[in-house]
């Protein structure tokens, strides 16, 4: 049995770990494409570019999290530092072809992060019966994006530039990444495990899981991109509409931890199910009706629901698979995730170029989370082992 200390440092470990990884390497971009507009660096179809690049590298991560030759703990430590430089990176030039790579790198070691910690920290937390601390590390998105969105409205009050704002958080993310590296202990392996195909099981893939998994990354991530512009173009002053990145964030940590009480009295799938309809609305009440509080409203159901369903999803996958079997279907949910998130926003600022607004695609999206979310609740057929 684990101590209490060793508890703590690893649901620390991998709430940081997390918070650094999306929080930075994901959403730094989202609140700070307002600002780098504003610098007259890019325009929302540039945004589109640099988001969807990003959501490649995503998905490229998360398709070969499986297959890196590299001991866990590595991958891990080169993950997050590689974050940090490519956030440096960002504010050291303003040219678009550098962004894009940059912007690919950071997708990449996100995706790799989340799978990491997702199987390794979340999955010891289960060996040792304290699940109840598994909740804390997913808490972490949250924190990064509540922290972030913080401080980019603080930047934007007291003019700092978007290129200083860019090389502020790499440097701060970097010392963060130092004291994470040097306390990460054995619950993530030094050396790559070894894997026995004679006795490892493979399951067959739930694509109803999936597919749920990839709607949620084409309806959460229009407004993950472009929230702040949305509340920007009806509200200039920072005051206003910089508090919808930190209030998407705080919504994702307070619901984060919430979600374990209703985890007592409900299945993963219909906590997952009614979460994707309360993102649906989200989407729909600035869509029907924009305003500065529909926006900030459908922030708070978006942000709310994300990371339940990224939580419950990941434990879904450890529910439905057998343990040597895990990563591979968290990579191919991520995976699934990661291509309706490349979609999202240059459909989003296709739509936007024709329209000049946000609501058809923000309709269509929320009208596939309510589709996919029918899908999850249909009676689940009996989990079949394939032998290798």
């Amino acid at each position: 049995m684990s101590s209490q200390s060793s508890i703590f440092r690893i649901t620390l470990i991998g709430l940081v770990s997390l918070a650094l990884a999306m929080g930075i390497g994901r959403f730094a971009f989202t609140p700070l494409m307002p600002m780098m507009q504003e610098d007259g660096l890019l325009n929302i179809m540039d945004g589109g570019y640099l988001a969807s690049i990003h959501l490649f590298g995503y998905w490229l991560g998360a398709v070969f999290a499986t297959k890196i030759p590299w001991p866990p703990k590595a991958m891990l430590r080169f993950s997050l530092l590689a974050i940090a430089v490519g956030t440096v990176g960002m504010g050291l030039t303003d040219n678009f072809t550098v962004w894009m790579m940059l912007r690919w790198l950071c997708g990449v070691c996100s995706a790799w992060t989340l799978v990491l910690v997702s199987n390794y920290n979340v999955k010891h937390l289960a060996e040792i019966n304290r699940t109840e601390y598994q909740t804390w590390i997913f808490s972490g998105v949250g924190v990064g994006i509540f922290i972030i969105g913080l401080g980019y409205m603080a930047f934007m009050v007291t003019h700092i530039d978007s290129s200083q704002s860019w090389l502020i958080t790499g440097v701060l993310s970097f010392i963060a990444i130092c004291v994470v590296c040097l306390n990460m202990g054995p619950e993530i392996p030094d050396v790559r495990p070894a894997v026995n195909l004679r006795k490892t099981q493979r399951s067959t893939l739930d694509w109803r899981l999936i597919a749920a998994y990839g709607a949620m990354g084409i309806g959460y991530i229009i407004p993950a991109t472009y929230l702040p512009i949305m509340a920007r173009e009806i509200v200039q002053s920072p005051f206003i509409f910089g508090w919808a990145w930190p209030i998407f964030g705080a919504a994702a940590f307070i619901s984060t931890l919430l979600a374990s009480r209703f985890q007592k009295r409900y299945s993963n799938r219909q906590i997952w199910a009614a979460s994707q309809v309360i993102m649906a609305v989200g989407l729909l009440l600035p869509a029907i009706y924009p305003h500065i509080l529909t926006i900030l409203a459908g922030g708070l159901c978006v942000g709310g629901t994300f990371m339940i369903i990224t939580m419950t999803g990941m434990k879904e996958a450890h529910r439905v698979a057998p343990p040597q079997d895990v990563m591979r279907h968290i990579a191919v949910m991520t995976a699934s995730f990661a291509t309706g998130q490349m979609i999202g926003p240059l459909f989003a600022s296709f739509v936007h170029e024709l329209t000049q607004s946000f609501s058809a695609s923000l309709i269509f999206a929320s009208v596939t989370l309510i589709l996919t979310a029918i899908l999850l609740l249909e009676r689940s057929p009996k989990t079949e082992i394939v032998q290798p």
